[in-house]
């Protein structure tokens, strides 16, 4: 079973409990997604990946993405289909790349990161993909073609099954729960950085608060008015 699969089912039951807030100090935005709207991103990224790139079991995706609520269904649907995420592009079946980014993949899909989720404002150059303009039109539910067997690699050289445990074990070890609230600013660079800063929460249940570019002074009040339990980074 895939990694998403594995930290996604056991949230099903309450598909409206938020799962990702992002707030971006720089540009004063807050959006919130539910597990509900999570999953649908991932599954709208997983069919479009499968769809358009062919992307099978193995096949490496790069991310080259900041932490950020686009990234989160970047990632899960890459692991959906079986994907291995890599942050380097030489090589890579498709990059997601920023709208400043480059790309040494075969194809390239550009992430507007606009905080409203709109699509780029002019058509990539070069033969890229407009990530959110297309993937949005994709299913919104996944089937796999393909099993995803936990000896699959899925984050760089690591498998499901260790990335899973990994993620698990960090939960455990500062005690998150599914009732925790979880501010962060880790920054989601390399795979300790995904991991760490992304992956732990889900692996919990917890709500995760991803704050980027983070404004020391605000963090205070990110705690206050989003009731959080504990902090990463």
């Amino acid at each position: 079973m895939s990694l998403t699969e594995q930290l996604l089912r056991p949230l099903l039951a309450s598909p409206a409990k938020p799962l990702i807030t992002h707030y971006d100090d720089t540009l004063g935005s807050r959006v919130e997604l539910s597990v509900a709207t999570t999953v649908n991103w991932a599954a709208k990224t997983a069919n479009w990946l499968v769809e358009e790139f062919d992307v099978e079991p193995g096949d490496a995706v790069a991310v080259r993405l900041p932490a950020h609520w686009q990234t989160v269904g970047v990632l899960l649907g890459a692991w959906w289909c079986g994907a291995r995420v890599v942050t380097g592009t030489e090589g890579a079946r498709v990059a997601f790349v920023t709208p400043d980014g480059t790309s040494g993949a075969e194809d390239t899909a550009v992430v507007s990161l606009d905080p409203m989720g709109r699509g780029l404002t002019e058509p990539p150059s070069d033969g890229a993909f407009d990530y959110l303009g297309e993937a949005r039109m994709a299913g919104d539910q996944f089937s796999p073609l393909f099993p995803v067997p936990g000896e699959t690699a899925a984050l760089e050289e690591s498998t499901v099954d260790s990335v899973l445990a990994e993620s698990r074990s960090r939960a455990a070890k500062i005690g998150l729960s599914a009732n925790d609230r979880v501010l962060s600013t880790v920054e989601w660079t390399g795979p300790d950085g995904i991991l760490g800063g992304l992956l732990v929460p889900l692996a919990a249940g917890a709500h995760l608060v991803q704050v980027s570019n983070a404004d020391p002074a605000k963090l205070a009040d990110r705690r206050a008015a989003e009731r959080t339990t504990a902090d990463l980074g």
